[in-house]
């Protein structure tokens, strides 16, 4: 079953790692065209997402005909690619001294967008959001963390996204613009915004790098592209994928911690295979992935489309206690499985889905109170999921 480190801002990761210029976003050259071809004729999904729910006379249509959003245009080449413009509040003030003579010293100094606080702002999470780009800025509007023009507007509030931001939905690389982009603002106010690697960031990498190169799939032969068309693949989003965007989603993080929850992308234990900590799994996965070898993404990506592991009344909570005393904290954040999914209200033998996707308005709590389910669904017209944490239960 199918079902992302850049540093963004003010860091990303263990507090021992310092930001370099990798993790802000810089101009690059176009890439390579790519052609996009069919999947292999009358081939069974390897590692099919969902399961008959998700048929195609049932996907959801897009939601919207074009691509590009209207509060929310594709950067033309005049932009400025580092996806950020300082504002004059923004800017330096440069002064000089009483006489404002030509051999007075240049002072500088940053002017701050707001007092700075007593501490860190509040910490939000957002579950998958798979293209949903309209979808994604109403919720964040409706909390308050981005104002009218899509521009940052929650001060020193800090998010982590919880990966999937492509496939599915009608405008993936959209959507990775706007994090990318609050990112920067986010830094600049003295909050942040994060995103953690998601399994459909592993396979957008896997079919740009490795196109139709047969892989190992432990089945059989597939490939990348195949896989990424089978599970949502958008040709629109590959067309308009570019080497930033790819530099990007291959630094994000697996995993991190944050006021004592274990953010993850995937309700698996396959992190345990990575390390013994968070860096550990961090740094394991970003050396794995820039090795380039198709086999290899191939097995990450396999093993981060792995679900449920939390789900069974017996061993779920077992399965989330090994990885908080691995990893720290003490509650599991995830997104990855609909929550209708993990309650089976869709895809059941019998077929009733008369409580289904429209039902979810908040997380799931499960696993004996360890674990949280972040993704809402929003690709079975569920509802996409920005909550603040911790939760109030």
């Amino acid at each position: 079953m199918v079902e992302g480190s850049m540093t963004q801002g003010a860091g990303q990761g263990p507090a021992m790692r310092t930001d370099t210029l990798r993790d802000f976003r810089v101009p690059v050259n176009e890439p390579a065209p790519y052609a996009v071809s069919a999947g292999l004729p009358g081939e069974t999904p390897v590692y099919g997402e969902y399961p008959a729910y998700y048929t195609p006379e049932t996907v959801p249509q897009q939601r919207a005909a074009d691509t590009a959003h209207p509060e929310f245009p594709a950067a033309g080449p005049e932009d400025d690619l580092d996806g950020y413009t300082p504002t004059q509040r923004d800017l330096p003030v440069i002064g000089r001294g009483a006489t404002g003579g030509p051999g007075d010293t240049v002072q500088v100094h940053y002017v701050p967008q707001e007092a700075p606080g007593t501490g860190p702002g509040p910490l939000y999470v957002v579950g998958d959001v798979h293209g949903y780009l309209d979808e994604l800025i109403h919720e964040l509007q409706a909390q308050n963390l981005i104002d009218a023009d899509c521009h940052w507007s929650a001060g020193n509030a800090r998010i982590w996204f919880l990966g999937d931001f492509t496939d599915r939905g009608p405008d993936g690389i959209g959507v990775i613009d706007l994090v990318m982009r609050l990112s920067a603002e986010a830094a600049a106010a003295g909050g942040y915004c994060k995103a953690l690697m998601g399994n459909h960031e592993l396979l957008l990498i896997g079919a740009k790098r490795f196109g139709d190169t047969p892989v190992n799939s432990g089945a059989g032969t597939a490939t990348f592209q195949a896989a990424w068309l089978l599970n949502g693949g958008q040709r629109a989003d590959m067309e308009r994928l570019e080497d930033v965007h790819l530099q990007w989603m291959s630094r994000l993080d697996a995993a991190t911690l944050a006021d004592g929850h274990l953010l993850l992308h995937s309700d698996t234990t396959a992190y345990l295979d990575y390390g013994d900590s968070i860096e550990d799994v961090n740094d394991t996965i970003h050396e794995l992935l820039n090795r380039n070898d198709a086999d290899t993404t191939w097995d990450l990506f396999r093993k981060f489309t792995k679900r449920f592991a939390f789900r069974d009344e017996e061993t779920g909570p077992q399965a989330v206690r090994q990885l908080l005393a691995t990893y720290g904290g003490s509650r599991v954040v995830h997104g990855h499985s609909p929550i209708p999914y993990l309650l089976g209200e869709v895809g059941t033998e019998d077929g009733d889905d008369a409580h289904g996707p429209e039902a979810v308005d908040g997380p799931h709590v499960y696993a004996d109170g360890l674990a949280i389910a972040m993704d809402g669904g929003v690709t079975m017209a569920g509802k996409l999921l920005v909550q603040q944490l911790p939760l109030r239960d």
